[in-house]
């Protein structure tokens, strides 16, 4: 029904435009009497067996909802409902900021992928922290954190610190966002010395508190492999809590339209163009690292078996971003339905 009917009129507006529509839409009908117990019996999936304990928390379930869905902390209870073992939001800074201009978000339907120049567009981490203390349900919450568009790379210790400290109390985990390719200069934090120095700033501060949260990296997938080296040796030397590969890519091959304009936009392409770099990359940090660390796979997962691949190849966890939109709300579920058949 979802690919039949819902999406073809969803696919009618412009890509930013419906996600705030529908946001409204699942806000208002979670209000009402029971919608949301008829919502999480069909669509989560209650199995011991799915269970995967990892930084001291136990996922109910190994597929998490990728941040960049739930920027501004609005929906995080809501969209647990569809079966999502954890929900990441943000990418959070410590100041409200428009993002870039619009239109910044454009789909590639023969390609099933999105290309999105968003740029950190948020109302701020305090406007979420506001929000996520009114959390209802007991869904795992990561917090994106990320710097200000006009913050220099020199200063970005403050931002990530900012918005560290006033997360800390209202968040599961950290994910710690240098990879996007839509914010100026902001790759340039991948690199070795910037990164450490970053690293251990924010373990420095997590020590320090009376029940430290995990943190984890979130790098990009056009990273070379010297560099996933230096990533390695980096989450080795912070002593930092994972990995999660990939973010979107600057890569523009093998893309299947033939709309040169809609193609060659600036920003990070996602959705299946992306699964193959992405589970390379799983593969290469699990491998190189000898499973080291947990590594959180995200990047191209549309069906239950792209999940399986990315989970064979070293992941512990996976999250869904593009793959949601294109496949709709059912996607958790049948993805943890096939984990389920895959181990008797």
């Amino acid at each position: 029904m979802y690919k039949t009917i819902i999406k073809p009129v969803l696919f009618l507006f412009q890509p930013e435009t419906i996600h705030h529509i529908v946001f409204k839409i699942i806000k208002f009908l979670s209000s009402i009497p029971s919608f949301s117990t008829i919502i999480r019996r069909i669509y989560i999936i209650d199995d011991k067996r799915l269970e995967r304990k990892l930084f001291g928390l136990t996922f109910p379930n190994p597929v998490g909802l990728a941040a960049g869905f739930d920027k501004d902390a609005k929906l995080f209870d809501e969209l647990g409902n569809f079966g999502f073992g954890f929900i990441e939001i943000g990418t959070l800074t410590p100041k409200a900021q428009p993002g870039n201009e619009k239109p910044r978000m454009f789909r590639l339907p023969e390609d099933e992928a999105l290309i999105n120049r968003m740029g950190f567009n948020n109302s701020g981490v305090d406007a979420a922290v506001e929000r996520l203390k009114k959390r209802r349900s007991r869904i795992i919450v990561g917090g994106n954190i990320g710097k200000n568009k006009n913050t220099p790379n020199e200063e970005a210790v403050n931002d990530y610190s900012i918005c560290f400290e006033a997360l800390f109390d209202y968040v599961d985990y950290f994910a710690v966002n240098v990879s996007s390719p839509n914010t100026p200069n902001l790759r340039a934090l991948q690199d070795k010395a910037p990164l450490t120095h970053l690293l251990k700033h924010l373990k420095e501060i997590n020590s320090q508190k009376k029940n430290p949260k995990p943190i984890l990296l979130k790098i990009a997938p056009d990273l070379t492999n010297a560099q996933l080296d230096d990533i390695i040796d980096i989450v080795k030397e912070t002593k930092i809590d994972g990995v999660i590969a990939t973010n979107t890519t600057i890569s523009r091959e093998g893309l299947k339209t033939q709309n040169l304009k809609l193609k060659t936009q600036n920003g990070g392409l996602s959705g299946k163009p992306l699964s193959k770099r992405s589970t390379e990359v799983v593969k290469y940090l699990s491998d190189r690292s000898n499973k080291a660390f947990p590594i959180i796979a995200v990047g191209g997962i549309h069906t239950a078996d792209d999940a399986i691949e990315k989970l064979n190849a070293g992941a512990s966890l996976v999250q869904i971003y593009t793959g949601f939109i294109y496949e709709g709300p059912g996607i958790a579920k049948r993805i943890n339905k096939k984990i389920l058949a895959n181990s008797q």
